[in-house]
């Protein structure tokens, strides 16, 4: 089932998002880097090719690629969700937050071009056949290949145009931009999940042990009583912030405070759900996800002062949330959706 928030389908939100963000994103590389074109230095030429024709192919490649895959996209977010619903929300919110950051710099530019390549000749396609089939060779005319393999020339030219720019763009991230979201991210993040996990133990006092705080199923009449929690929450996250860029030492004790709670939680989850339904939520992925998710917290409370560690454990958790997510979307059935 599909987690609402105010009546709104998260997957569906957050397909709309992305439909918007990573277009335009994908326009403002060209718009604001400077690109060169290794087989000409004309000025107009590099105008026409970098700030016009490729920021449009790419961008529009994009839309065309979102577009055909939105309701597998979001149905792929919403089986994912019930795959590591045990994972608590404080690590999904955190290890999502980091996941778009290693999309946004370390992969959407390199896969853009490639992404361009297969919406042209999808376009083509589609165009040219007017229907809705596998793409089946035996099936597929001579004339639509022809037209395919014309409509892939575009993105083709753009692509070898820039592929060397867009992998030093892309270097450039990783390197300069990187870093210095790392710690904000970080922050923003532990700092939100720890109110979280302290407002979660409000709602599983209030609740007489079963908390369905961070469930996917959450009961309308239990959400309306329980108002205040997120007016708590809200001051949390604000003062957590203000001890975190305070450099204030006692922020740690909050962090770690929030890091039992959520094993707490879980567990009392864990076996609510059990007592409650006669079986025990979410997949068996999920509960590795989880173990994985909260042993890499250990990882980072314990390696305070290695930079390094915590980093790469981030990007490292944040690259299985991807891998999940890929494998959802490929392995979901067409009945699905």
């Amino acid at each position: 089932m599909s987690r609402e928030v105010g009546g709104i389908i998260v997957s569906r939100l957050i397909i709309l998002i992305a439909l918007i963000i990573i277009p335009l994103s994908s326009f403002l590389i060209f718009i604001f880097a400077d690109f060169e074109l290794w087989y000409t230095d004309d000025p107009n030429t590099i105008f026409w090719m970098t700030k016009v024709l490729c920021p449009l192919v790419f961008s529009l490649s994009w839309i065309f690629f979102i577009g055909i895959f939105l309701n597998r996209l979001a149905m792929s977010f919403d089986k994912m969700d019930n795959t590591i619903s045990i994972i608590p929300l404080r690590l999904k919110l955190f290890y999502g937050a980091i996941a778009v950051v290693v999309i946004f710099i370390f992969i959407l530019p390199i896969i853009t071009p490639f992404i361009s390549i297969i919406s042209f000749m999808s376009l083509a396609w589609q165009g040219s056949t007017r229907k809705k089939e596998n793409w089946d060779e035996s099936k597929t005319p001579f004339s639509t290949k022809l037209l395919m393999v014309g409509a892939a020339l575009l993105p083709i030219f753009c692509t070898i145009s820039i592929i060397s720019e867009f992998v030093r763009i892309s270097f450039l991230f990783s390197t300069s931009i990187w870093a210095d979201l790392t710690e904000h991210i970080y922050i923003w993040s532990y700092c939100l999940c720890t109110a979280l996990a302290i407002g979660s133990l409000f709602v599983l006092l209030a609740n007489k042990g079963i908390s369905e705080y961070e469930s996917i199923m959450v009961d309308k009449t239990q959400k309306k009583k329980m108002w205040y929690v997120n007016i708590v929450e809200l001051g949390l996250f604000v003062f957590f912030l203000y001890l975190a860029y305070g450099k204030f030492k006692i922020i740690e004790f909050f962090y770690t405070a929030g890091f039992i709670l959520i094993i707490f939680v879980s567990i009392v989850n864990y076996f609510a759900e059990k007592q409650k339904t006669g079986k025990y939520k979410s997949h068996i992925l999920g509960y590795i996800l989880a173990a994985l998710f909260m042993g890499s917290n250990v990882l980072i409370f314990q390696n305070t002062g290695v930079e390094i560690i915590s980093i790469i454990s981030m990007i490292v958790l944040a690259g299985i949330f991807i891998i999940v997510f890929l494998l959802t979307f490929i392995t979901m059935e067409e009945t699905e959706f």
